[in-house]
């Protein structure tokens, strides 16, 4: 059902966009994107929150399509999140998906947006630079999985320098632990640099002092909203999991390294990771992805168990560009400092979800998981400022070294962005996925 838009016409309507794509090149909001967000306009004191599909540097809003009869009316578009969408089901995104490139696009369609007149597009557009983004879920629970055979390889040898650097359990699970969902915020939210416990370097048996985290971190990953649920006990199967799957986002899991290290045995992260998780408000249906599938990483030494064992040809990874770009606060504009690529991640999002509910844990609407670090194999791609200093060993030089880090510092802006690009130059893009890093609280 969904249409697959010819080269010339997969961009932009032209009566939304006489001009062509703002500023001039292939933006990341295509008629072929269409990702949904939750946003309310800028300035009025009473708006509401509602949802919306980015189209070019417009926002669609789908309650007033929806009210207008122009979109289905049953399957949450006039909510205030997107959790009732995304449990309505792969057949309910796909028929809204559909529908909404037949009103922006086809000139047949007696629901063509482009002769309803100015007054009713007013209704139904908003510029995205006169919107307020918000979460576009009320994310009920939050895992965040460590699924880059690069990243995990790293990290070991730089902790467990005299053992083999992956744990003999990493090559047969994804690995992950349960975050917390209550400090997930979308872009552009400042994060205040944690306080905790830490010991000093070589002092790894303590004791312990109390301060601001000094080796301040980010993760480049991607998020995967769930869409329906499972019930309490039954598992997913793999074969099933994408249909369980809604969309994706950029995440950075902001991590504090001192805090982690002196806390992590033998539980796992804790107050070095739970103060703050950042997320662009854009999520990317996996149907827009389609065409960028591409294999994960070969998993044949060792075979997964059965119920996480990929099909023969299978394609569950997707060719999506990630970079980061940091700006301190002497620099007027981020440099890139991170080119990395979701297809490196050896973990499919669909062997993640499956993985997480094969012993009956029940997945809901809006759940979000995490893919953790995602690290390629070469120093530029390393998803971390850890391993790009390899533990504060090197430095990173920015505006031709003139500006200088390890790690982060107050002030700094960390700004990641993700797109799929076509040998044609169509693009899916998701946007941003930014913050800032304030001083602790009472400094």
């Amino acid at each position: 059902m969904a249409m697959r838009l010819s080269a010339a016409r997969r961009s932009l309507p032209r009566f939304l966009f006489p001009s062509g794509c703002p500023g001039g090149a292939a933006g990341d909001f295509s008629l072929n994107n269409l990702p949904y967000g939750v946003f309310k306009p800028r300035g009025a004191a009473d708006a509401e929150a509602r949802l919306g599909v980015a189209l070019g540097d417009k926002v669609l809003d789908l309650r007033a399509l929806a009210g207008r009869g122009l979109l289905p009316s049953s399957c949450g578009l006039s909510e205030r999140t997107l959790n009732t969408f995304m449990g309505s089901g792969s057949e309910a995104w796909k028929e809204v998906r559909h529908q909404l490139q037949q009103v922006l696009l086809s000139d047949e369609n007696p629901k063509n947006l482009g002769a309803l007149g100015d007054d009713v597009l007013k209704e139904l557009l908003h510029k995205q630079d006169a919107v307020e983004m918000l979460l576009p879920a009320s994310i009920g629970d939050y895992t965040d999985f460590y699924a880059s055979r690069e990243h995990a390889t790293n990290v070991g040898k730089m902790f467990r320098p005299n053992a083999e650097p992956l744990l003999p359990n990493w090559l047969h699970i994804p690995v992950g632990y349960h975050g917390r969902a209550s400090s997930v915020v979308v872009s552009g939210t400042g994060i205040r640099r944690p306080r905790g416990q830490t010991v000093a370097k070589g002092q790894d048996t303590g004791p312990p002092s109390f301060g601001a985290s000094k080796l301040l971190d980010i993760e480049l990953e991607v998020g995967c909203f769930v869409g329906p649920g499972n019930a309490l006990g039954e598992p997913i199967p793999l074969e099933k999991a994408e249909e369980h799957i809604f969309g994706l986002v950029l995440l950075n899991d902001w991590s504090s390294r001192d805090i982690q290290k002196w806390e992590y045995v033998p539980l796992g992260p804790f107050l070095g990771k739970n103060f703050g998780t950042t997320i662009s408000p854009w999520v990317v249906p996996l149907e827009a992805l389609k065409p960028f599938r591409t294999p994960t990483p070969q998993q044949s030494d060792p075979e997964p168990l059965p119920y996480i064992k990929q099909a023969a040809n299978s394609k569950l990874g997707f060719d999506v560009h990630l970079e980061v770009a940091l700006q301190t606060p002497e620099m007027s504009a981020p440099e890139t400092i991170i080119r990395s690529n979701l297809k490196y991640m050896y973990w499919a999002l669909a062997q993640q979800l499956t993985h997480h509910a094969v012993n009956g844990c029940n997945m809901r609407p809006g759940d979000l998981l995490g893919t953790g670090t995602i690290s390629g194999p070469t120093e530029e791609s390393f998803g971390s400022l850890l391993e790009l200093t390899w533990a504060g060993s090197k430095e990173i030089h920015l505006q031709n070294g003139k500006v200088i880090r390890k790690f982060l510092q107050d002030g700094d802006k960390v700004v990641m962005r993700g797109f799929c690009q076509s040998p044609e130059g169509g693009r899916i893009g998701f946007g941003e996925c930014s913050g800032i890093i304030l001083p602790p609280v009472g400094s």
